[in-house]
């Protein structure tokens, strides 16, 4: 992926070295939580977060700040540039598409542990967007993470997982997460865990939108890049994850949605360059 000359962002906070937590819980038992949630197909921010009230600690979000501008290492550059690509696309797309003014989120880089406007930030629990503080935190061991653990990487794979986090931010600027998110207080598990699915692919499918754009106007991609990033899309399915973890697969506890789902849904925002395309929660099937 040709990254390099993309403008990079002045959105980005780098936290990478500060000490943060979760309340009072070791840091063994936010990875044993981050586990079990992989295994069971339920969110790790849920259980921490849960764990998190139950111990005492504290549930208010206290400002951590962080090194401004962009990073110096290469890996801090990389997610920078991408950062400021998807805003380029998504200034020019949303309002074009969806007569919506483009407000770019935040993206936080830290090590470990940090705090988010929506709890607890863990590196166990994967990459994530908060949009209580319209924010993505990210723990860029999460790459090496997909290129040892799931045998995905290659910059546009990473590149892939940053867009989707945004494509969240674009759910929220286009009012889906707050509406989602207040139907999801209303139903059971399994309703509730459908839901999760649909945003969940519509994200996959709006960082699919993101690089129609991107090549188009930059000549981004190369050759190799769409495989690398479906192998990742592939990898993350949840039947997959949860047939690896405990050797058989629920559906109906899916939150992401499967690895045929997540792929066709990446290839859908890539090939339409839509958003009117990524619309999850009007499609007959997901």
């Amino acid at each position: 992926m040709r990254w390099e000359d993309f403008r990079t962002s002045s959105n980005v906070e780098d936290r990478r070295g500060i000490p943060g937590g979760a309340g009072g819980l070791g840091l063994g038992t936010i990875v044993v939580l981050g586990l079990i949630g992989w295994a069971l197909g339920i969110d790790p921010r849920i259980l921490i977060s849960g764990a998190e009230m139950m111990s005492g600690g504290d549930s208010g979000y206290q400002q951590q700040q962080g090194r401004q501008g962009t990073p110096q290492d290469e890996m801090g550059r990389f997610a920078s540039a991408i950062l400021g690509n998807t805003e380029d696309v998504w200034t020019a797309v949303l309002p074009q598409q969806a007569n919506r003014q483009y407000k770019p989120p935040k993206l936080v880089l830290f090590s470990g542990a940090t705090r988010s406007g929506c709890g607890a930030a863990q590196s166990a629990m994967g990459p994530f967007y908060c949009p209580l503080d319209q924010t993505v935190y990210l723990d860029l061991s999460f790459f090496q993470e997909m290129q040892q653990r799931f045998r995905a990487g290659g910059d546009f794979a990473y590149a892939y997982v940053i867009a989707h986090e945004v494509g969240h931010h674009v759910e929220n600027q286009l009012d889906i997460l707050p509406r989602v998110q207040a139907r999801q207080q209303e139903v059971g598990a399994t309703e509730r865990n459908q839901l999760s699915v649909r945003v969940e692919l519509m994200a996959d499918c709006l960082a699919g939108v993101w690089a129609h754009h991107s090549n188009e106007r930059w000549n981004s991609l190369e050759q190799g890049d769409i495989e690398k990033a479906i192998n990742a899309a592939q990898a993350i399915g949840d039947d997959r994850l949860q047939q690896q973890s405990q050797g058989r697969v629920v559906p109906d506890s899916f939150t992401h949605g499967s690895s045929e789902q997540r792929v066709r849904w990446l290839t859908t925002g890539l090939k339409t360059g839509q958003i009117q395309a990524c619309d999850t929660f009007r499609a007959s099937r997901l």
